[in-house]
């Protein structure tokens, strides 16, 4: 029987990306050159498999074996599955720091890189699932299945413009039952506290924007506009039908003058 390892060795090998030849400033190591050039697989090829998963469409939740194609259950201990396993629990990456990377690239990019007329939308997402033991987990209410369930919720900011969007940062939201004093906890953040410091963080970051814009979970809430207000963050909130809105002076007009306007 030949060991993952052989199975991996008869691989053909990949060039890696434009830009990052051996002598160049690639981020490998020389014992990753000298395993490309004896012809072990690419250290490039699981982030292509990992990230050509994560972006191909699929009929189930990005789980190891739906990312690798394989069968439920049944295919985990497929070498593929097996390899991403691996690739995700032992890469000493710091998360900040690549996606700090990831964002720098952004901005530099005449493509894509922010202005002021663009908006930093704030939102949350959430996802069921299943038991305890996973980090971040709890009954809150998930907006994927519109009702309160069991699974993991995470606050995101995304840069927009009328040509293209992307996401900047993103954080899960993690329940009081998790902290050992609950919500009185020194560690214990809402999701407005989240999303308001991640709006902090684009600006740290040099995103340009016209306004902060987020839905009426967000727009409600007196305290979450405060801290936009005070971080000097413009933004356009939703309100809920009962909730009204001071102006002054001749800058006062209802939902049905502004239509006309």
């Amino acid at each position: 029987m030949r060991s993952d390892r052989d199975q991996r060795s008869q691989l053909p090998a990949e060039e890696p990306p434009e830009g990052h030849r051996a002598g160049e400033r690639s981020g490998l190591t020389a014992g990753d050159v000298r395993l490309y050039a004896a012809g072990e697989r690419s250290p490039y090829a699981d982030i292509r498999e990992y990230l050509a998963g994560l972006l191909l469409p699929r009929d189930r939740n990005k789980t190891l074996t739906c990312l690798a194609g394989t069968e439920p259950v049944v295919g985990a201990q497929h070498a593929a599955v097996q390899r991403l396993q691996f690739f995700l629990s032992e890469s000493t990456w710091d998360l900040e720091k690549v996606n700090a990377r990831r964002v720098e690239l952004l901005l530099a990019d005449p493509a894509t890189a922010p202005h002021a007329g663009g908006v930093l939308v704030i939102d949350d997402s959430g996802d069921r699932k299943d038991g305890n033991a996973t980090a971040h987990v709890g009954k809150q209410y998930l907006g994927s299945v519109g009702k309160i369930d069991r699974g993991v919720v995470t606050v995101t900011t995304c840069w927009a413009d009328e040509r293209v969007y992307y996401p900047l940062h993103a954080v899960p939201y993690t329940p009081a039952h998790h902290f050992p004093k609950g919500k009185n906890d020194a560690g214990f953040r809402t999701k407005l506290q989240i999303g308001a410091a991640l709006a902090r963080d684009a600006l740290r970051a040099g995103v340009s924007l016209r306004a902060v814009a987020a839905d009426c979970a967000y727009g409600d809430q007196d305290a979450f506009r405060r801290e936009l207000d005070a971080a000097g963050l413009p933004f356009v909130m939703a309100l809920k039908p009962r909730r009204g809105a001071w102006s002054y002076g001749e800058e006062a007009y209802t939902p049905v003058v502004s239509t006309v306007a």
